[in-house]
C-alpha cells in the first residue's frame, strides 16, 4: 500500500509538471502571437500615417479665374500700353534666343510662322506663356485664350497662366501655332495627353530642340521664330509668379518696378525684337518703339 500510494503520488506530480509545462508553452505561444499582431498593427498604422502625410504634402489644385475675371486677365495682357512696354525696356531676362542657321524659312498661310510648344502641367511653360501672349498681341489678335495653372505636385505648383489649347490667332504679319502637349491632371506616371504635334512640328523638335542647340533634347517650353531663332526653356525667373492669382499677376504688369513686370514684359520686349526681324519691321509703330529696340543688338 505504501508503494502504491507513492507511485500514485509520483504520477500526479509528473502529470502536474507536464500540465504546468504545457500551460507555460501556451502562454509563450500566445505572447509571440500577440507580439506579432502588435507589430502588424503598428506597421499598418505607420503606413496609414505615411499615406496621409504624403497626401497632405501634395498641394491642392488652385482655382482658375473664369467668366468676367478671366476675360479681364486676357484683356489686360493683350492690351498693355506701348508707353508701359517702352518704360520697362529690357526688364530682367535670364535667357535669350539662339540664332538658327541652315534651315528653310518657316511659314504658314504665306506668313512667317512662330511655333510655341509646351504643356499645361509645366511651370516654366506657364511662366513663358505670359510674355508670348503679350508679344504676339502686338502683331495680331488671340481668340479663345483659356486660363489654367501648372501641376500642383511639381516645382512652382499651381503657377497661373494661359493655355493655347483651343485658341486661334489672327494677324496680317505673322502666323502662330501654340501647342499644349498634356493637361495638368495626372494620368499614371505622367499627365493626360492634350494636343498632338503635326509632322512639321515633330520635325522642328527633332531638328532644333536637340544638339547642338541643347544638351536636353525635347525640353519644354520651346519657341521657334520662323526657323531663324529659337528660345529654349523659360526666359525669366518663374518663382516671381508663385502664390499669385492670375488677377494679381495681370495687375502687377502695370507696375514697371515689380519683379513680375520686369520678368514678363522684359521677356515680351525681347520676343518683340526678334519677331520684328521676321516681319521686316512691320507694323512700324511696334517695331520702331523703344520696347522693340531694347534687344536690337542681340541678334
Amino acid at each position: 500500500m505504501t508503494t502504491g500510494k507513492r507511485s500514485g503520488a509520483a504520477r500526479r506530480r509528473a502529470q502536474e509538471a507536464l500540465a504546468a509545462r504545457r500551460a507555460q508553452e501556451r502562454r509563450r505561444r500566445l505572447t509571440i502571437a500577440a507580439s506579432t499582431c502588435a507589430v502588424i498593427v503598428v506597421a499598418v498604422i505607420a503606413m496609414v500615417v505615411i499615406s496621409q502625410t504624403t497626401e497632405r504634402s501634395v498641394p491642392e489644385a488652385a482655382p482658375v479665374a473664369s467668366g468676367e475675371a478671366a476675360n479681364a486677365v486676357v484683356q489686360t495682357a493683350t492690351s498693355l500700353s506701348p508707353s508701359l512696354l517702352d518704360q520697362i525696356g529690357k526688364g530682367k531676362v535670364l535667357a535669350g534666343f539662339q540664332q538658327v542657321t541652315g534651315q528653310p524659312a518657316l511659314t504658314a498661310e504665306g506668313k512667317p510662322l512662330v511655333v510655341y510648344i509646351g504643356a499645361e502641367y509645366c511651370p516654366y511653360c506657364a511662366s513663358q506663356r505670359w510674355p508670348v501672349v503679350i508679344a504676339m498681341s502686338r502683331f495680331g489678335t488671340f481668340a479663345n485664350l483659356g486660363l489654367t495653372h501648372s501641376a500642383s505636385d511639381d516645382i512652382f505648383p499651381n503657377t497661373q497662366s494661359f493655355s493655347f489649347h483651343g485658341s486661334t490667332y489672327t494677324s496680317q504679319y505673322l502666323a502662330f501655332q501654340g501647342v499644349e502637349l498634356t493637361t495638368n491632371e495626372r494620368k499614371g506616371n505622367g499627365y493626360a495627353p492634350l494636343d498632338e504635334l503635326t509632322p512639321e512640328q515633330e520635325k522642328i523638335m527633332e531638328t532644333l530642340n536637340a544638339p547642338p542647340y541643347t544638351d536636353s533634347a525635347g525640353g519644354i517650353p520651346f519657341m521657334d521664330v520662323g526657323n531663324k531663332y529659337i528660345l529654349l526653356g523659360g526666359a525669366y525667373d518663374a518663382q516671381v509668379l508663385q502664390n499669385k492669382t492670375a488677377e494679381e499677376i495681370a495687375a502687377a504688369l502695370s507696375n514697371p518696378g515689380s519683379p513680375i513686370a520686369q520678368g514678363i514684359v522684359g521677356t515680351a520686349n525681347m520676343m518683340t525684337t526678334y519677331l520684328c526681324q521676321l516681319t521686316g519691321g512691320q507694323p512700324g509703330e511696334v517695331c520702331s518703339s523703344a520696347a522693340a529696340q531694347a534687344y536690337q543688338g542681340a541678334q
